[in-house]
């Protein structure tokens, strides 16, 4: 991962996070950008331990207030998977094939973000559901 302020960004919410965060990072030089994208849907899918909710992050996928993701966070804690992974593509974004096994596509906008800035607007999101879950007062409500 390149420093920079992204970077330390992301470093500062994940430890923020009580909850634990495994970043895996995937990176296939060489390759044509189907080909490219191909690979990098299969090696995100293949990452994914058995049982854990996936949710791509993704253009065409749902936007979704701070709030309705802290409730949604904790629908899936209380009732279904403690453990959820995060799926965030690469500059060709996701295939068909990931879309379809994603339990749910999140959208932070149909604007394409670098892959670091929506690294840091995922965390940072993580950080505030847990907050919002903790009780701790949120200023939109």
């Amino acid at each position: 991962m390149k420093q920079g302020p992204m970077t330390d960004a992301f470093a500062e919410y994940q430890k923020r996070l009580r909850w634990k965060l495994t970043v895996r990072e995937f990176d296939f030089k060489d390759l044509n950008a189907n080909k490219l994208r191909d690979k990098e849907s299969q090696a995100l899918l293949a990452a994914i331990p058995e049982g854990y909710r996936v949710i791509a992050c993704d253009e065409r996928g749902k936007e979704t207030s701070s709030m309705d993701f802290a409730h949604k966070i904790e629908h899936w804690q209380d009732n279904e998977s403690h453990n959820l992974a995060f799926l965030i593509g690469g500059a060709n974004g996701h295939t068909d094939f990931v879309r379809k096994k994603a339990d749910f596509l999140l959208s932070f906008g149909r604007m394409t973000w670098p892959h670091m800035m929506a690294r840091v607007m995922l965390v940072e999101q993580l950080y505030r559901a847990q907050q919002i879950m903790a009780g701790h007062p949120y200023h939109r409500e």
